[in-house]
């Protein structure tokens, strides 16, 4: 995902997606660490008061966690001199905002130690964030365990920004999910913005005969090459993803429905019936988009694959 700031991507490399469906419960630490959903509430909204990228880095985090061998906070353990991790990978070295989890981490090892993984710890991150962001909330299916391993290699499995729609279907499809929870999920494009390399080939050369994508709005790809350029050597240079991009609502779909995507894999959506019919059920409708939004963050979520709670995040005793 080159550098992008919300849910992006690289190339498809089928290898095996290392996860299983664990039983959950939304009670999972009622007696165990009943405070946790304050304290991980309190860790995201202390930095979003700092910084207003915060919500978009969370949720394009546990994406990025879930896809690659489930929800099993592999993507926040660091690299070490034989092995690079996945937060190193090509598609995540601009995630950002791990100071959250590790804040929530600290504050939840003081009140109740050894109990709460940081799988979980970033489900709920994620969570609040969209409802802070004024989005849905939802009641987070808890007792995910963490994972020992953290391959770069594996964020190949990630979907790319320039995917077409078959390759968006056979990425989500390989993790259980639906056409519809792919147009869902898409949606957490309404936050966060990306970097210049990630919507280049739509704005420059296109193909042989066309400089730019011509299914894009010509004053919104005017607006995108002023700020990006063929040679660009601003390195933070780059876009929001929508119009609102500090909010989480449905904005995403219209500008979609009118020309103004982003990623080539945005308006990929469009090129298939079902899919297509969705984003329009979406852009008309919030409620529909954020239930639709809730139901695929539980189902993706729910994706596991650790086995043990981690003391901390970023390291494997």
């Amino acid at each position: 995902m080159a550098a992008v700031v919300a849910l992006a991507f690289v190339f498809l490399f089928v290898l095996p997606i290392s996860s299983c469906v664990r039983a959950l419960s939304s009670n999972y630490y009622d007696h165990t660490c009943p405070q946790l959903e304050s304290i991980v509430a309190s860790s995201v909204k202390k930095a979003m008061s700092n910084d207003e990228t915060v919500p978009a880095a969370l949720l394009r985090m546990h994406f990025h966690d879930c896809f690659i061998r489930g929800c099993d906070a592999s993507v926040l353990l660091n690299s070490k001199v034989k092995n690079k991790a996945e937060k190193d990978g090509p598609p995540n070295i601009s995630l950002h905002a791990f100071y959250v989890i590790d804040g929530a981490k600290k504050a939840l090892e003081a009140s109740c130690p050894g109990v709460v993984s940081c799988a979980d710890i970033l489900a709920l991150a994620a969570r609040d964030a969209v409802f802070l962001s004024g989005g849905p909330t939802w009641d987070v299916p808890k007792g995910r365990k963490d994972g020992r391993i953290s391959l770069a290699t594996e964020t190949r499995q990630l979907p790319a920004p320039t995917f077409n729609i078959s390759q968006l279907q056979q990425n989500f499809g390989q993790r259980g999910l639906s056409d519809e929870n792919l147009v869902a999920l898409s949606g957490g494009h309404t936050l966060g913005f990306s970097h210049c390399s990630s919507f280049q080939n739509r704005i420059h050369n296109f193909n042989a005969t066309l400089e730019v994508d011509p299914t894009m709005q010509p004053s919104f790809v005017a607006r995108l090459r002023s700020v990006c350029p063929a040679h660009n050597k601003v390195k933070n240079a780059g876009s929001p993803l929508d119009s609102t991009n500090f909010v989480f609502d449905n904005a995403y779909y219209k500008l979609l429905l009118q020309g103004k995507s982003i990623f080539s894999s945005d308006q990929a959506l469009l090129t298939n019936p079902k899919t297509k019919a969705l984003v329009s059920k979406f852009a008309s409708s919030q409620n529909a988009f954020e239930k639709a939004f809730v139901d695929s963050m539980i189902k993706m979520s729910s994706l596991t694959g650790g086995n043990e709670i981690r003391l901390d995040c970023r390291v494997v005793r």
